[in-house]
């Protein structure tokens, strides 16, 4: 049995590596052309904000429904007991503050 193969056969084998050769180079070249380094650096540097800012937002939001369920009642009623004095409390800090400037022209 021979493997013996033709000066055709042996041209076509040749002209076909050097085919998928070019394709590889070329996106060889692709790949590590700076432009590509850049986008795909800025691609990832997206990804990561938008991670952290989906993280930042779900903790704000629970952070907000957390404080919301201590002065609203499942019904959507407000808690009074809890809403007046902190109310009476934001009032105290703002006139202190008030008071403040006043002394301090």
């Amino acid at each position: 049995m021979s493997d013996a193969r033709t000066p055709a056969q042996i041209e076509a084998d040749i002209i076909s590596r050097r085919k998928r050769l070019a394709v590889v180079l070329d996106e060889i070249g692709v790949r590590v052309h700076p432009k590509t380094i850049m986008g795909d650096a800025k691609a990832k540097a997206a990804q990561t904000v938008d991670r952290t800012a989906g993280r930042a937002f779900v903790a704000v939001n629970r952070s907000v429904s957390e404080v919301k369920a201590q002065f609203v009642a499942e019904d959507g009623s407000p808690r009074l007991e809890r809403v007046v004095p902190a109310a009476l409390l934001v009032v105290g800090v703002v006139g202190l503050i008030a008071v403040s400037k006043r002394r301090g022209k």
